[in-house]
């Protein structure tokens, strides 16, 4: 005995065993879109994921821009506030006698009365302004463009935001935290908050530069007009994963009962008798599955009521034609007793062929563990015995099966194969996710067209007819309900080199 080639699942064996073999890093991209793409829950959720990340996108776009717009409005007309006040204040100290102002300052110190910081250098301060904020510049042009209308002066002007660490007031070195608490408003250096300064240098006469600083309006704009804080952000996100994963958990509410419906389906499909499904979800979620159990039941009355029916016809004929075969026996015409013999058997067996093809389908067995090889071995050597010509090909096959109704399937498709065909050959292997046994005649084969049709009761092909006139096409039908009940299939394929092959491929279990 050899082994026989690997089955006709090998390759998803194959890919199962190269899913296996992945390196744990690596995503399995084949099995994500398996999830998302072949399943009614996976596409929800990746409708309601992919339709909830876009609005949220597109809506935070929108927002952000008006955010922004309206954040550049806003501080283009604080700059101008600022600049106002401040050329009032240029203003007042050009006009104010030198003398005069020294004492002007200390008074603004000491009593208020200005929103500006104020200080007289003998030249410009160096300023290192806010760097990487497009909205800084911003400000600090429109603030020296307004001057610059408002207080025109013959020096230079120089205008910009600093932050508060580290600012220079002197040319000396002298940085604002240096200076006493009541000479400055505290609101300039928040330490847990810094926010930008306006500082603006005029040049009102040569060798004298009057020092203004000042936040603005309000001290934390830049921070304003960024949509993308991490506290702005962080509440969107907290709403999006909620809508997500309350979107995610009624996707599968809903997809749930139709889950079990489809497991339960599959069950009935396989000949396993089920109780009625619970009546859940939505509401066409529970017309289907009032539909599904309404149409379990009928069929399960149908089939109990067709074999209560063939049980009472075989009861009831089965007395006649005994009779009959009795009274045939007393006629003297040897040539019509023939002929009444041979329709009576061809009655009878009528008869048995349609209590088979009911009742023989669903041989009421409970599974055993089987050796099939020594079950391919048994049927071979009795074919062998008849004057047949059968090869077997096998290894150790052990299975859980039904193992009465198992052996009239084989048997009926061995018999096919030697009925049709001059020889038969017959190959099993074994493998993880299963056991296939082939059967292959050396027959003229099947017409292709033909192929869909095989296993259907009463269905007999020209070729059949001509070879045994007495069959009645039950014989794959038969198999084929043996099979599937046992979870597996049976497939009917035309051999290259001729003849028909019959595949039984049988499940692990």
């Amino acid at each position: 005995m050899t082994t026989a080639a690997p089955g006709p699942d090998q390759s998803a064996t194959d890919r199962d065993l190269h899913d296996a073999t992945r390196p744990a890093g690596r995503v399995n991209w084949r099995r994500l879109g398996d999830l998302f793409g072949n399943t009614l829950q996976g596409r929800f959720t990746l409708v309601m994921v992919v339709g909830v990340l876009l609005a949220q996108l597109a809506s935070n776009v929108l927002w952000a821009r008006q955010l922004q717009a309206r954040a550049h409005e806003e501080a283009e007309q604080a700059a101008h506030h600022v600049a106002i006040g401040a050329g009032g204040a240029i203003r007042s100290f050009r006009e104010l006698p030198v003398n005069f102002r020294p004492l002007l300052i200390e008074q603004l110190r000491t009593m208020g009365g200005t929103r500006f910081f104020v200080f007289m250098n003998r030249e410009p301060v160096k300023v290192e302004p806010v760097q990487g904020e497009p909205l800084a510049q911003r400000v600090a042009q429109t603030i020296a463009n307004t001057l610059r209308e408002q207080a025109p002066v013959d020096g230079a002007l120089r205008v910009a935001l600093a932050w508060p660490h580290n600012l220079h007031v002197s040319p000396d070195g002298v940085n604002l935290q240096d200076l006493p608490e009541g000479w400055i408003d505290t609101a300039l250096l928040a330490p847990s908050r810094p926010a930008p300064i306006v500082v603006i240098q005029a040049e009102i006469e040569a060798g004298s530069w009057l020092y203004l600083a000042s936040s603005m309006p309000d001290p934390y704009f830049l921070e304003n007009a960024n949509p993308y804080a991490l506290d702005r952000l962080m509440p969107q996100v907290v709403t999006l994963v909620s809508v997500l994963l309350l979107s995610v958990a009624v996707v599968r509410t809903l997809t749930r009962p139709l889950a079990r419906l489809g497991r339960a389906a599959t069950a009935f499909g396989e000949g396993i008798s089920a109780e009625p499904l619970p009546v859940a979800g939505t509401r066409e979620v529970q017309r289907t599955i009032r539909a599904f159990n309404d149409m379990q039941e009928r069929i399960q009355r149908y089939l109990l009521d067709r074999e209560r029916l063939f049980a009472s016809i075989s009861h009831d004929l089965r007395t006649p034609i005994t009779r009959l075969k009795l009274r045939t026996e007393l006629l003297d015409d040897e040539t019509l007793q023939a002929d009444f013999h041979e329709d009576l058997d061809d009655l009878d067996m009528m008869v048995k062929g349609a209590l088979q093809s009911v009742k023989d389908t669903d041989i009421h067995e409970n599974r055993v563990l089987v050796r099939l090889d020594q079950m391919l071995e048994r049927l071979a050597r009795d074919a062998r015995m008849g004057g047949r010509e059968v090869s077997l090909q096998t290894t150790a096959l052990t299975a859980s099966v039904k193992p009465f109704a198992l052996k009239r399937a084989l048997t009926n498709l061995l018999d096919n194969a030697l009925q049709y065909g001059e020889r038969a050959d017959i190959r099993a292997w074994g493998q993880d996710e299963g056991v296939g046994i082939e059967i292959r005649d050396h027959g003229p084969g099947v017409p292709e067209a033909a192929l869909d049709k095989l296993g259907q009761p009463y269905v007999r092909l020209e070729h059949g007819r001509r070879t045994r006139r007495e069959g009645m096409g039950l014989g794959l039908g038969i198999a084929r309900s043996v099979v599937q009940a046992h979870g597996g299939q049976l497939r009917l394929a035309n051999h290259p080199e001729g003849g028909l092959v019959a595949t039984v491929w049988l499940p692990p279990g």
